[in-house]
């Protein structure tokens, strides 16, 4: 299995550790063609707007929109799920998005970087025990359309992991934890 990362900006690295770690080849996507050949593709934290950015720079949104197309799964993780979304709440004018998930993110949800925390998350998909989860200037989901189901959600109810299709989000960062089994959930939408 061959599964991609967008390494344009952010904690790529992270996650191709945890796929090394997990026995499967991660692929450095920088350019369309790097998407040739994959299972899979995962957009990692970092700044949404330079990712964004960047990805037009190098002619990377339609490819990406037409990778999704093609059923190949895609999981998006803080910025990552930024750039999945239909609708940005608190974005920069004119922030380069792929659109590919019907829901509505607002950037920088709970603050400055001062204000991160991790948490404990009940989330079924998973099993036991619960997931803990690490937000780094994280955004969260405001709306979520009929078709996308919430996988995990905080205390007070928002939603913090969603699943669309073969197209998976989540506002915290699986790569920063010891925990794999969020990666091999996206494994297994690839497979």
């Amino acid at each position: 299995m061959r599964i991609g990362v967008l390494a344009l900006q952010g904690a790529f690295i992270e996650h191709e550790n945890v796929l090394a770690r997990l026995g499967v080849q991660p692929v450095e996507v920088r350019l369309p063609e790097h998407l040739e050949g994959l299972d899979g593709l995962i957009i990692p934290g970092g700044e949404s707007t330079t990712m964004g950015l960047l990805a037009q720079k190098w002619g990377l949104l339609e490819p990406l929109r037409a990778f999704a197309r093609s059923g190949r799964p895609i999981w998006g993780t803080c910025a990552g799920m930024i750039l999945l979304a239909k609708e940005v709440v608190d974005g920069v004018p004119g922030q380069p998005i792929l659109g590919l998930m019907d829901i509505t993110v607002r950037r920088n949800a709970f603050g400055r970087q001062v204000d991160s925390f991790e948490t404990d998350l009940e989330i079924p998909a998973l099993g036991d025990p619960p997931f803990h989860a690490v937000f780094i200037r994280a955004p969260v989901i405001e709306r979520v359309a009929p078709g996308v189901e919430v996988l995990a959600s905080l205390e007070d109810g928002t939603a913090v992991a969603v699943q669309q299709g073969r197209l998976l989000a989540t506002a915290f960062h699986p790569e920063l934890t010891g925990d794999v089994r969020f990666h091999r959930y996206f494994l297994r939408l690839a497979g």
